[in-house]
């Protein structure tokens, strides 16, 4: 089964995203910010992608990527930037720091549910 690690600090955010992705047969884990996220990563290895949010506290979903594609050399997982950060440069900036793709908040299940797939 395929692993995706959800990482928002919103808790809201994180009950929808699981319940989304539940109807994928995948397996779901949460972290509640970038911190938890890199200890995640170093106590179960790389998932099949992350889902993390831009904007948290103490720890950037920008530094948390950097992090991994450089810390950690995890060059291969997809890692799927959903922020409500809806500047065309801050979409570029992610992208260039490593993202893979980039959702903008609000978003309608369908398209999230369809960037994860082709992600898979």
């Amino acid at each position: 089964m395929k692993k995706i690690l959800v990482v928002d600090d919103s808790k809201s955010q994180q009950r929808l995203v699981n319940g989304l992705l539940q109807t994928l047969d995948v397996e779901v884990e949460l972290a509640d910010n970038g911190e938890s996220a890199l200890k995640w990563l170093t106590n179960n290895g790389q998932p099949d992608l992350i889902l993390m949010d831009i904007v948290m506290p103490d720890m950037s979903g920008l530094d948390v990527c950097r992090h991994i594609r450089k810390e950690m050399n995890y060059k291969t997982v997809p890692i799927i930037f959903v922020t409500t950060k809806d500047e065309d440069f801050d979409k570029f900036w992610a992208l260039r720091q490593g993202g893979t793709a980039y959702i903008t908040k609000p978003y309608s299940p369908t398209d999230l549910l369809n960037t994860v797939k082709n992600y898979l």
